[in-house]
């Protein structure tokens, strides 16, 4: 593995059935994401595409790609050494049920806990069962985080919020 854009980041590579995940930020199609993101994610909707193109910048992406084309994306926001919030996994919907997201997500995981970070975040409004595979739990001691969310789209989101 050589090191990454940031000088510390490695470029790793993992091929399943055809598929090439990467953390190669070169190969990252970042109109493709802002697509998916700003037009079929909940989160992240009418997100503009310079916010788009300056996360992935600020971060560690993941792809997953066939024949060439990008189908599938996550990134990682990092310290390198005591914390890491996953966010913006998403698969292309003629992709899913192959079990891409799950590959993305322990991808991510199992490069991280090599690299000693030992504390992982990530949330989520319905797919709880598929980051339970990965090893996520319901947060422990949820009254301690706190947020400041100046999202325009925050209203729609809590929401859609199953009632707890």
């Amino acid at each position: 593995m050589e090191p990454g854009p940031l000088g510390s980041e490695p470029v790793s590579e993992r091929v399943r059935d055809g598929y090439v995940l990467t953390t190669d930020r070169d190969r990252v199609d970042t109109a493709a994401v802002h697509r998916w993101l700003s037009e079929e994610s909940y989160w992240a909707a009418g997100r503009a595409y310079d916010v788009v193109a300056r996360s992935i910048e600020g971060s560690t992406p993941y792809t997953v790609s066939k024949d060439g084309r990008q189908v599938g994306f996550a990134r990682v926001v990092t310290d390198g050494a005591t914390f890491a919030w996953i966010c913006d996994v998403f698969v292309d919907a003629g992709h899913r049920g192959r079990g891409l997201g799950v590959w993305l997500v322990d991808a991510i995981v199992e490069d991280f806990t090599a690299d000693g970070v030992l504390r992982l975040l990530l949330a989520t409004r319905d797919a709880h069962e598929v980051y339970r595979r990965s090893g996520f739990e319901p947060l422990a001691g949820p009254q301690r985080f706190m947020e400041i969310d100046r999202r325009p789209t925050r209203n729609a989101i809590l929401a859609a919020l199953p009632d707890v």
